[in-house]
């Protein structure tokens, strides 16, 4: 039995917003001063944690549920403004682009913090910064286990114009031996550079830790359940995946279908052979979890009820219909974790179809569930989202990255539910002016251990500043805030509704035991 996360008295609070919506003038968010700076916003509002997305770097559709490695960091979040700090840029590097503040154009992002990279590496292959020496060749080795595969990777898939590693050609595919040798001599200088910008950003993001910590601020890292059809988790580790004969999929990852979709959803994620992990202690999944472990305090754990049973489709089915429903590794996953790490520092993401196994499985380790406030007004009394039936062990939240922000979901919401909303507030009605900063009470009064609220909600914005619509391909991940949002009336409020809610006295230093890194 694991250490229970939340103690009978803990109350708490956070806010969600993914690092590539700070406002910075290079287009994205980053890991420097706009990010320390918001971590000094969260402290003066009383807040205790700060929840972002999955910070891997990111491949089909810019998603961050798509990382092209389980390991890696998104080379886009790092800080231009660091790299000139440490004496790798000059400013001028940095001169002569122009983006948006309000919208994240990826492409145009990628061009130019590739550019910077390459500058920066150039300038200490060249003898800039000597002092740093030592870190990268020890980073280098303390993360070999990854990198290396991770390195060439993005070499070779740079070489090969983006193209997925299946298109290849076939020894590098298969990974024989002597291509890969090959591969590493020939493309040694870009190898170099991609390691080079690991250091860098791992760097960057141990100070970022450290101020948050200072500040009294802890991170709830995002971990996608699934890895991406087209990454260097799946080319490196084959053998932990249920592929065919030429490496592709067998089965993919998806969901039956509900009321939501009468097909269901088909990811397209390649499946683990739980079998083959199994025989190897879970080695990779426990290193994939203490890697992330590294850099945030505790894991959301995305698509939980997939540790109970998946849902399996075959390769090449139209829909998700056909799929069935296949055991996940269960209790004796998670007490191998809890074994390695000394703790299980998790939150349980159980939403969507969930079934009693699911549900055993959470609260055996004491894991927090997660409860989102926007599906609570059905009628029914008996849903689960409803706070008059939360238990304390549990994470409250207005809306997530996939949910409309609480005023667009406002407006667009039935008659019956709305009656519903305002009579759980015991209040007869309300105009949508109201309704967010209504349902952030209802969070914030719950019995709920941690409530948190995306940004887009404590400023009050609707269907402009939304950040994922599932099913849509193209337009999502770009939302970003402004310096000017995050200064203003809105946190004073979210303060006041801290301390009235006794959340401010969290205790975030006994959310979990200390885990073994």
């Amino acid at each position: 039995m694991s250490f229970p996360p939340f103690p009978p008295d803990y109350r708490a609070s956070g806010v969600l917003l993914h690092v590539t919506s700070l406002p910075s003038a290079y287009g994205i968010g980053d890991l420097g001063a706009a990010a320390l700076g918001w971590i000094d916003r969260l402290s003066e509002a009383g807040q205790s944690w700060w929840q972002v997305l999955p910070l891997g770097p990111t491949g089909y559709g810019d998603s961050p549920y798509q990382p092209l490695s389980s390991f890696a960091g998104n080379g886009l979040l790092m800080s231009p403004d660091g790299l000139i700090e440490d004496e790798l840029l000059r400013v001028s590097d940095c001169e002569g682009w122009s983006f948006s503040s309000d919208v994240v154009d990826y492409d145009a992002v990628a061009s130019f913090k590739h550019r910077l990279l390459e500058t920066a590496w150039t300038n200490f292959h060249a003898g800039a910064r000597p002092d740093l020496r030592a870190a990268y060749a020890q980073f280098c080795q303390s993360h070999s286990h990854w990198l290396e595969d991770y390195a060439l990777f993005r070499a070779l898939k740079s070489r090969h114009r983006g193209a997925h590693y299946l298109e290849w050609p076939a020894e590098l595919t298969r990974r024989a031996p002597g291509a890969l040798a090959q591969a590493r001599r020939e493309l040694a200088s870009p190898i170099d550079q991609v390691r080079f910008a690991q250091f860098l950003l791992f760097r960057q993001g141990a100070r970022l830790q450290q101020h948050a910590q200072a500040r009294g601020v802890r991170l709830i890292g995002d971990l996608p359940f699934f890895v991406s059809p087209d990454s260097s988790d799946v080319w490196a580790n084959p053998e932990l995946f249920l592929l065919d004969e030429h490496r592709r999929p067998r089965v993919v990852a998806g969901v039956p279908p509900d009321h939501f979709s009468a097909d269901g959803q088909l990811w397209g994620n390649p499946v683990y052979d739980w079998d083959a992990l199994r025989r190897t202690g879970y080695r990779w999944w426990v290193d994939r979890l203490r890697a992330l472990l590294a850099h945030v305090d505790v894991i959301r754990l995305d698509h939980f009820r997939a540790f109970a049973a998946a849902w399996h489709v075959p390769a090449g089915a139209p829909t998700a219909q056909t799929g069935r429903w296949v055991p996940g590794p269960g209790a004796e996953f998670f007490s191998t974790v809890q074994k390695e790490l000394g703790a299980l520092p998790f939150i349980a993401e159980d939403l969507g179809l969930i079934t009693p196994d699911v549900y055993d499985l959470r609260d055996h380790f004491r894991m927090p569930g997660t409860r989102v406030l926007q599906f609570a007004f059905d009628g029914h009394a008996d849903n689960p989202y409803l706070p008059s039936n939360y238990v304390a062990n549990t994470v409250v939240c207005t809306g997530t990255h996939d949910n409309p922000p609480t005023r667009e979901w406002y407006e667009e919401l039935p008659d019956d539910q709305r009656r519903n909303f305002w009579s759980c507030l015991e209040r007869s009605g309300g105009d949508r002016r109201e309704a967010t900063p209504a349902l952030m009470s209802l969070a914030w009064s719950s019995i709920a251990a941690l409530a948190i609220a995306p940004l887009q909600d404590v400023l009050g914005l609707g269907r402009e500043a939304r950040m994922n619509v599932p099913g849509r391909a193209k337009g999502n991940w770009r939302w970003r805030g402004t310096e000017q949002m995050l200064t203003g009336p809105a946190f004073e409020w979210l303060r006041e509704l801290t301390t009235t809610s006794n959340r401010s006295a969290g205790r975030p230093n006994t959310f979990s035991a200390e885990v073994t890194r």
